[in-house]
């Protein structure tokens, strides 16, 4: 290993810390790839736009609330982090950064469901 791959490997966990505060454990779902892609999936009419989504593995879903009444994302089995209430144009994403399915569901009505598809 030389010197200049050291720092580089010392600049990274500077900016893991950074990213992830003070924080035990840093989750690669809360971490944006510097070039992963933004898909959109929008919540109107009590439920998912589109319900299912196929992203490549690094891709950031974002979810954005286009009803009056808010609505909250949550992993069926923790997958990821839970979205506060989104509110009206309130928006929440997370990162894939592994392969898998992963179905979701907003809490406050849980007959609204989704799946996203990670390749």
């Amino acid at each position: 290993m030389n010197l200049s791959s050291i720092f580089r490997a010392g600049c990274a966990s500077i900016l893991m810390v950074a990213l992830c505060g003070a924080a035990v454990s840093c989750r690669a779902a809360d971490v944006a790839p510097a070039k992963g892609k933004n898909y959109q999936v929008a919540i109107q009419n009590f439920a998912f736009a589109p319900k299912t989504i196929t992203v490549p593995v690094g891709a950031r879903v974002v979810w954005t609330n286009r009803d009056e009444e808010p609505h909250v994302i949550t992993s069926a089995g923790s997958l990821f982090a839970s979205s506060k209430a989104l509110d009206t144009s309130d928006s929440y994403g997370v990162t894939f950064s592994k392969p898998g399915t992963y179905a979701y569901y907003c809490s406050i009505h849980p007959m609204m469901v989704g799946t996203i598809i990670v390749q």
